[in-house]
């Protein structure tokens, strides 16, 4: 059984950012990314499995991203993405759940593909 998960396990700091319109300064909009937040999160590498293993012979790396739960974090969905804040790594959010004593929230995600 899985050790539970503690405020000492949510070492990395993550950014969660979210697409919107933008001016890009000469009088149109894009579509960019804008950081929402940022919070405390833990990192669960998969190991096994048969489409892990799959993914990694493609360049994918998928994991579990978990957050403590909140107004800010139970918001988020499947069309933001997760950046690390320390060096950048861009994971795209394939899976949104939460956990059974509700006071996590871990997102399945998915580094090395297109958003």
């Amino acid at each position: 059984m899985a050790k539970p998960l503690g405020a000492a396990d949510l070492y990395y700091r993550v950014a969660f950012d979210k697409r919107a319109e933008v001016e890009d300064g000469y009088g149109n909009t894009v579509s960019d990314w804008v950081e929402q937040f940022q919070c405390r999160a833990a990192y669960r590498h998969l190991r096994g499995g048969e489409s892990v293993m799959a993914g990694r012979l493609q360049g994918k790396h998928s994991q579990v991203i978990i957050v403590r739960a909140s107004t800010q974090t139970r918001q988020v969905t499947t069309e933001w993405r997760v950046r690390d804040a320390r060096d950048g790594t861009v994971f795209n959010i394939r899976d949104v759940t939460t956990e059974t004593d509700r006071m996590f929230i871990s997102f399945l995600c998915e580094r090395g593909v297109a958003a």
